[in-house]
């Protein structure tokens, strides 16, 4: 029996690189496409290239510096929003289930409760308003696909707040971290293993995705110090007293129902993955290198 051939997008980025290996162990045929050699903003030519004999396509390509989305709004458009409505009408020509990776920064923040699939976008900052655009435009190309919505993930292959914590830790004796923004850490591991399952039911509309469980980011940066026995002084601070050119959401839980009932088990608790993440961190990760006292 012939492998399907999935097409990974943004193959080489933290989820791509996770969501590759995860996919070949599932007996996938994978295809990754990333920079510099493809270019999802480069003309239709090079995509459907790409989408030449594939089964399905996974899209994880994106623009993410969410504060240098602020300045470089056409770009974060381009990749974000054009390319996807693009690539979503290639899908519908060459009748391929798509997925496309969005972000819990559609929302504004401001909801007392988890969000759900259902409730009104409102973003806050140009990132969000670019996926979200993103979102409605693959909606508008009419190919059959799927969108999973992800917040606070953090992996081996890229830069995210638990890695940028621990390289601050080995300069820093004293670091602010905001108490008021809540979400769900979810490893890149985690989202491949519930995507590979996404890949057999070819599901379609809207899914959100995170670990069990909240925390705020500052008892988040606790846990991970902690855990590492990293000598550092942790003091909570307001997001409104952090400086930054894109406003974040306060709130960035998800309901994660509708997904759980389609994977048919439980999703694992934030601490569970994240401290696994931690212990397999290399040694040279780990060291606190300090200046003279």
């Amino acid at each position: 029996m012939a492998k399907d051939t999935v097409a990974i997008l943004g193959g080489r980025g933290m989820l791509g690189t996770d969501l590759a290996g995860a996919c070949e162990q599932q007996g996938f045929d994978v295809k990754v496409f990333d920079l510099p050699d493809f270019d999802i903003t480069a003309e239709p030519q090079q995509l459907k290239k790409a989408l030449n004999g594939v089964d399905t396509i996974i899209n994880c390509a994106a623009f993410t510096n969410v504060d240098g989305a602020e300045s470089q709004a056409e770009l974060a458009y381009q990749v974000n929003a054009e390319a996807v409505g693009r690539l979503g009408s290639l899908a519908k020509k060459a009748d391929i289930w798509l997925l496309h990776v969005s972000t819990d920064f559609v929302f504004d923040g401001r909801l007392d409760r988890p969000y759900v699939e259902t409730d009104l976008p409102n973003p806050i900052n140009t990132y969000g308003e670019t996926k979200l655009a993103g979102e409605r435009m693959l909606a508008r190309s009419g190919c059959r696909h799927c969108v999973i919505r992800l917040e606070w993930t953090y992996g081996s292959a890229g830069n995210n707040f638990v890695t940028k914590l621990i390289k601050r830790t080995k300069t820093d004796k004293t670091l602010m971290v905001v108490d008021d923004q809540t979400g769900s850490p979810t490893a890149t591991t985690e989202v491949a293993k519930a995507i590979c399952k996404l890949l057999h039911e070819r599901p379609e509309g809207i899914f959100h995705f995170a670990s069990a469980g909240f925390i705020s980011r500052y008892k988040m940066a606790k846990f991970i110090v902690d855990k590492l026995s990293i000598d550092v002084n942790l003091l909570p601070c307001k997001t409104c007293d952090y400086v930054s050119a894109a406003d974040r959401p306060l709130n960035s839980r998800f309901d994660c129902g509708k997904i759980k009932a389609l994977l048919g088990e439980p999703i694992e608790e934030w601490q569970v993955s994240l401290e696994r993440f931690l212990r397999g961190l290399s040694f040279c990760d780990l060291v606190v290198e300090r200046g003279p006292e």
